[in-house]
């Protein structure tokens, strides 16, 4: 008699069972791994909660936003950012209502030189459409159904007359009649409604101390509004491309780029364009970032704010200093800047002919023209990996956060040039990238070219990390 293992009947049942219950065991991976996943995200995503927490950020998105069919979602986004602690200022325009109105009543649509001339009748459609766009969204913010993503959420929404307008006036003849421009902002109500707790909404209109209403646009608004908060952040939801074209090879550029940029794409649209420009007004008024998205993409504003990657156009300050590429010239720096750590035995000792072979693996911190820190990324495609050496910053600048900055940008580069993994081989500074991330791992797991270079003598610690 055959063994009950080898019986064909006792076979042909188990390949039943298997048959019946893989579709089972396989929802129950994809489950785990779905989970998993999760897990992995939002513990990734806590950095970014801690960082947000009571910081200040005006949000600008045009009237098209609440026509698309992702409007909900972001009303969802804008309440779980309320609910995680973060100060909102909403500014939203309201071009296509306004036109939907002028349009009904017959209106004379003008547009001169960007701006829309606002006689009577069309002020009056202005007013409608605000006023409209004000209430819908109240409206969302709301909403707490037990079933929908708002629920218990309890939202205060503030508003009121917080912008003082001017007249924009005659320019080159053409009377604006009621299009005006940002005078003032009362940033101290807007202050005291924040710390309250509420969303303060900013609809794009400004009023005189004679008791007039002005039309504004509603980017200059919401430029206007975060410089005088001093916010955090500013975020323009924009309608197209954050660069008005092909994507950049940077997402992050500095005022000046943003100027320039500005000026090479002449087919830019008008309104992306203004977008730019008051994005980089914003930075130099003293608004320490700027992001620029692109509204059709669902759930941006968490991929820019929740991810290390983010998902759109990056404007910052000019900075007192740069983080770039080393060149030669950067050489005689980089061995000043070391020398103390390879003296000390934090650093393997480099030579100046070393340097100069290896200088294009090295990204500088630049101050004023002196280098104050730098970092070398030494890739081994084959096997996905990159260490990370000669990490140093200078005496006088550290505790800043600028190995930090060396850090990401290190990163960022090997994740570009899809490597998975990076290590450091470390002898006194193995706290440091521990703290940052870092685990400790075999001289095995390194690759087979680099452990051919391993120095016994020094006994260094290796540690890797996932990207």
């Amino acid at each position: 008699m055959a063994p009950v293992a080898e019986n064909p009947a006792f076979q042909s049942v188990i390949a039943t069972y298997i048959l019946e219950l893989s579709p089972l065991f396989i929802a129950a991976m994809s489950a785990d791994t779905t989970n998993r996943d999760f897990v992995n995200w939002f513990r990734q995503s806590s950095p970014y909660i801690h960082a947000h927490r009571g910081k200040v950020l005006v949000l600008a998105f045009a009237g098209e936003a609440l026509t698309s069919r992702h409007f909900a979602n972001l009303i969802h986004d804008i309440g779980l950012l309320n609910g995680l602690g973060v100060k909102l200022v909403l500014v939203p325009g309201a071009r296509p209502q306004i036109e939907e109105r002028l349009s009904l009543r017959n209106a004379d649509m003008r547009i001169v030189n960007v701006l829309r001339i606002t006689d009577g009748d069309a002020l009056a459609c202005v007013k409608d459409a605000a006023g409209s766009v004000r209430v819908e969204i109240e409206a969302l913010l709301s909403l707490g159904l037990a079933n929908s993503p708002m629920a218990g959420a309890r939202i205060r929404v503030a508003s009121g007359n917080h912008v003082t307008a001017r007249p924009i006036g005659i320019l080159d003849g053409i009377d604006y009649q009621h299009t005006g421009e940002v005078r003032r902002v009362d940033a101290a109500a807007i202050h005291a409604h924040l710390d309250s707790g509420s969303i303060v909404l900013i609809p794009p209109l400004g009023y005189s101390p004679t008791g007039e209403v002005f039309n504004i646009n509603a980017t200059d608004v919401a430029s206007a509004v975060a410089i005088a908060l001093g916010a955090d952040k500013l975020i323009y939801l924009s309608e197209g491309s954050p660069s008005g074209g092909p994507r950049l090879a940077s997402d992050s550029l500095v005022p000046r780029e943003v100027d320039a940029l500005v000026r090479r794409r002449r087919r830019m649209p008008q309104e992306q364009a203004r977008i730019l420009c008051n994005a980089a007004q914003a930075c130099r008024a003293g608004v320490k970032r700027v992001h620029v998205l692109d509204r059709r993409r669902d759930g941006v504003i968490l991929q820019e704010l929740f991810t290390r990657d983010g998902a759109g156009l990056l404007i910052t300050q000019e900075p007192y200093e740069q983080i770039r590429q080393a060149t030669v010239e950067d050489v005689g720096g980089i061995l000043e800047l070391i020398k103390p750590l390879e003296q000390s035995g934090a650093l393997v000792k480099r030579s100046r002919e070393r340097l100069e072979q290896e200088v294009d693996r090295f990204r500088v911190i630049e101050r004023d023209g002196s280098i104050i820190a730098c970092a070398a990324l030494y890739p081994f495609e084959k096997e996905g990996m990159a260490e990370l050496a000669c990490l140093a910053v200078h005496p006088d600048y550290r505790d800043a956060g600028r190995g930090d900055l060396l850090l990401n940008r290190i990163e960022q580069q090997a994740r570009h040039s899809g490597l998975a993994r990076i290590f450091v081989l470390s002898t006194r500074t193995s706290h440091w990238f521990r703290e940052r991330g870092f685990v400790a791992a075999h001289l095995d797991q390194l690759p087979g070219k680099r452990r051919e270079l391993y120095n016994w003598q020094r006994k260094s610690r290796v540690y890797i990390k996932v990207l």
